[in-house]
């Protein structure tokens, strides 16, 4: 795992993008072609910004996969990831080849779930930019998570301290509207990703930053698992860093 610890979210941001751009234009360079992952909330606010200016990317040669989406939201809510990945990214970039949205409210979750395997299936994945949760989660991946499933999407159930994060984040005005499941990419199935950019910005994450270098890699630690990928940065703005680096 590579840190590195930026002064601001903004700077952090650019430099996330920066990684990832350059390692989208290396995929495309190698096989004509790059598979991405997208992840959302708060955290991916300036990473998206920035990634969306780089220079000298051909998206019609990158498909996008979903990261998350909660059960039952549909896509002109406020809180879908849906929404927020069109407005801040799919909408931004010209000739995007494909992306490949979660409908997690469509009527048969298990279709959707195998259809989404369908598409992943055969797909090396070049670049994941993703977060960390409040509680440690990677995805939608609350603790205790499955770090040995096979498949790729699962339904997972969202924990207490998940779901007050996205009321505290803004998504939702009171916990009762939060829904209780998501469908989620499987830890297993993000660390198949030739490169991973983890942004984690704020004070409120220096407890899963810590949590991600320090402690041991089983299910009630999903963000640990990062340390098993042998190319994953880990972008830090200085308050999320201040467990790991206090004299910063």
């Amino acid at each position: 795992m590579r840190i590195c610890i930026c002064e601001d979210a903004f700077d952090m941001g650019k430099h996330a993008a920066m990684i990832a751009a350059l390692h989208i234009r290396h995929a495309i360079e190698k096989k004509a072609e790059c598979s991405l992952i997208l992840a959302t909330g708060t955290s991916q606010f300036t990473m998206l910004d920035a990634l969306v200016k780089e220079p000298n990317i051909d998206w019609s040669k990158v498909e996008v996969f979903h990261l998350d989406e909660y059960v039952g939201i549909p896509d002109t809510h406020n809180a879908s990831f849906r929404k927020y990945l069109r407005e801040r990214f799919a909408e931004r970039v010209p000739a995007l080849q494909a992306f490949h949205y979660i409908h997690a409210d469509a009527p048969n979750l298990s279709q959707e779930l195998t259809r989404l395997s369908r598409l992943i299936a055969s797909k090396t994945i070049d670049v994941a930019c993703i977060g960390i949760g409040e509680n440690g989660h990677l995805a939608f991946n609350d603790p205790p998570a499955q770090l040995t499933t096979k498949e790729p999407y699962l339904v997972v159930q969202l924990d207490e301290a998940c779901r007050k994060q996205q009321v505290g984040e803004g998504w939702f005005k009171d916990i009762s509207e939060v829904p209780l499941q998501a469908i989620s990419m499987s830890i297993p199935q993000i660390l198949k990703s030739e490169c991973i950019v983890c942004s984690v910005p704020d004070a409120r994450k220096a407890e899963a930053v810590y949590m991600a270098v320090t402690a041991p890699i089983d299910p009630m630690h999903p963000c640990a698992s990062l340390r098993a990928h042998t190319n994953c940065y880990l972008m830090l703005d200085r308050p999320a860093a201040s467990l790991i680096c206090p004299s910063i």
